[in-house]
């Protein structure tokens, strides 16, 4: 080795200023190193928490679903069973009305049986007046007449009771 050689001592003062330059830009390089390090770090622990949080909402959110699904259900057979309930109240309703109805129609029918019976005794009583009345007036003579409606006359109060 030739310690008159510049190529020596160009290397030997290089080495002496990259020692002497990386002592200080080891520790701004470390340093650096160290806050990226506990950026990332942080911004883990953030994620782990939002992700944490994310889960709890979630689990939160599947419950409330289960809830409403579970609600939802007793909505629907709380319903059916008042469907039901309607329905039968509204045959027995029907079947109540249809019975007032034709109880309804049985009396006016017999109305109307009545009400017929008392003009076919009417009219008979008319037809069997009218046929006596021809009868008496073409076989009777004026003097049997008149005793006979002395006598009907006579007869009238115990008749009318």
């Amino acid at each position: 080795m030739d310690f008159n050689d510049p190529t020596l001592w160009v290397a030997v003062g290089f080495i002496i200023l990259v020692i002497g330059i990386f002592k200080p830009a080891k520790s701004a390089l470390l340093r650096a190193l160290d806050e990226r390090t506990e950026n990332i770090r942080q911004s883990l622990d953030e994620a782990a928490s939002v992700r944490e949080e994310a889960q709890q909402l979630l689990a939160e959110y599947q419950r409330k679903q289960r809830e409403a699904l579970k609600e939802t259900e007793v909505i629907i057979r709380n319903a059916e069973v008042e469907a039901e309930r309607l329905v039968r109240e509204g045959e027995i309703e029907l079947e109540k009305t249809l019975k007032r109805r034709e109880q309804i129609a049985l009396e006016k029918i017999a109305q109307a049986e009545v009400e017929a019976v008392r003009e076919m005794r009417h009219l008979t009583v008319d037809i069997a007046v009218e046929a006596t009345r021809s009868l008496i007036a073409g076989h009777l003579d004026g003097g049997r007449a008149n005793e006979l409606m002395d006598q009907a006359i006579e007869n009238l109060p115990e008749n009318l009771q």
